[in-house]
């Protein structure tokens, strides 16, 4: 099939299609179709179905840029994947934000084959309930009780269960003063070390190839939370990792950039921030502005909800047993 799109000559076409065409080369390789541009007129070739989406998504990139609006590349990733999921949705007629219909109980359904992700507590339980239920769930608890784990488990259920069509997993990066970037280099390189923990979670869940096929198309993307500025996700979850060492207005920016039919989960533990005043923390700020508003849940995981190795508790006892250690 093949479709022509014709750029109104009010649009700069560098705001249309990016320096060097990369807004044009995301469409292309995102939905593997064939784009010839010349003198205001792309050619879009390929199967009918990502042609369609592909027209769609290019006219409305005429349409901001006509209006003087710079397409930004995450904004170009966003219409493609709101293009692509209303395609689906017009193609079976189901809503996607009908997450009722997804499997719930047992085991979450991940990638890895044989791997078995359930919770293993009434708290861990609730956090999946309430995950389940609502569109921002706040998790808290300390190290090793599985917010974090479990969240990105739940988007993994999700995502291959087809209830949403993108993986955004964020973290802050304090000490770093938010300047954080990805490194040349294959995956492993790519990925700071402050976003490292996220990617381990992952490899539990999807195999290396995989997770490499989905950021190379932008299903899965992982990324410090100065990246968040200007987007907004429709379609997806995101997930906040260490979310005390936010400021509160970075909570406020990451918060609004919730789209439609859309997830965010923020897990942090408000007893370990790094920031100078810890009273600033965004997720402390959050609990306060946040607790009576419908929709939103907060799960607080304790102690008891540490699921590691039988000999770290007795390590972990060892060490109090006489008193503080300096």
């Amino acid at each position: 099939m093949e479709i022509t799109v014709r750029i109104p000559v009010t649009g700069d076409w560098v705001r249309f299609a990016g320096a060097a065409e990369a807004n044009l080369k995301l469409v292309r390789e995102s939905l593997g179709v064939s784009i010839a541009a010349r003198d205001g007129v792309v050619q879009v070739q390929g199967q009918e179905e990502p042609v369609c989406i592909a027209k769609a998504v290019l006219d409305r990139m005429a349409e901001l840029s006509a209006k003087g609006h710079q397409c930004q590349t995450g904004e170009v990733q966003d219409l493609i994947a709101d293009e692509t999921a209303g395609q689906a949705l017009h193609i079976t007629g189901e809503d996607p934000d009908d997450v009722r219909s997804v499997s719930w109980e047992g085991d979450l359904q991940v990638y890895s084959a044989g791997r078995r992700i359930r919770a293993r507590s009434d708290n861990q339980h609730k956090y999946i309930e309430s995950i389940r239920k609502n569109d921002l769930v706040f998790g808290s608890g300390p190290a090793g009780t599985g917010k974090t784990y479990l969240a990105v488990a739940c988007a993994v259920h999700l995502l291959k269960q087809d209830k949403v069509r993108k993986i955004m997993l964020v973290r802050p990066a304090v000490e770093a003063g938010e300047k954080l970037g990805f490194l040349p280099g294959d995956l492993e390189a790519k990925v700071h070390p402050y976003l490292r923990p996220l990617l381990d979670a992952l490899h539990d869940m999807l195999d290396f190839d995989t997770i490499r096929k989905f950021m190379e198309t932008d299903v899965l993307e992982i990324a410090p939370l100065a990246y968040m500025r200007g987007r907004t996700l429709n379609h997806s979850v995101i997930i906040l990792d260490e979310a005390q060492n936010t400021t509160a207005s970075q909570m406020k920016m990451f918060l609004t950039r919730l789209g439609h039919e859309s997830k965010m989960i923020i897990t942090g533990d408000p007893s370990q921030t790094d920031l100078n005043n810890p009273a600033h923390s965004g997720l402390i700020d959050a609990a306060r502005r946040f607790k009576d508003v419908p929709g939103v849940s907060f799960i607080r995981l304790q102690n008891s909800d540490v699921v590691r190795h039988p000999l770290v508790q007795r390590i972990i006892e060892a060490y109090h047993s006489d008193g503080p250690h300096h």
